[in-house]
């Protein structure tokens, strides 16, 4: 079953990044860890702010990794096992986990927390500079 693109119409020049972005996304959708993301208020005229949130109990600040690669937000969490444990259940893994999130151009992250088994992290989402460029029409005869 092929997919009909749903960025294709003509009127859309130079959307095929973002396409390829929206695939990136579906594929690393796995679930592990859970995370909420909310929409911070303004103060002071500061930019539109964003915080994601994941839960990460279990993971010290050593076993986790915030990074910006390109235009991406990626999360990285690497656990090991103690081998000295004897366990009797196990219901609680020690798994890694990378966390993807596709970042739209201009997007600021401003910075991590961990705190009570959760990670946070800011974004600012600063607003476009308004440009209205007049292209010249040249004439030929």
């Amino acid at each position: 079953m092929s997919r009909v693109p749903s960025l294709s119409s003509p009127f859309l020049l130079g959307f095929d990044e973002i396409e390829r972005a929206l695939d990136r996304v579906v594929k690393g959708a796995d679930g592990y860890p859970p995370y909420n993301i909310e929409r911070c208020d303004r103060a002071n005229g500061q930019p539109e702010r964003l915080r994601i949130t994941l839960a990460v109990a279990g993971f010290t600040r050593d076993q986790l990794d915030v990074t910006t690669e390109e235009n991406q937000l990626v999360i990285r969490g690497r656990q090991q096992d103690d081998k000295a444990r004897q366990y009797i259940h196990r219901g609680i893994a020690a798994r890694h986990f990378q966390r993807t999130f596709v970042l739209a151009e201009g997007m600021l992250v401003l910075g991590a927390d961990l705190k009570n088994g959760l990670l946070s992290i800011d974004l600012a989402r600063p607003e476009p500079e308004r440009v209205v460029k007049t292209i010249a029409i040249n004439e030929h005869e």
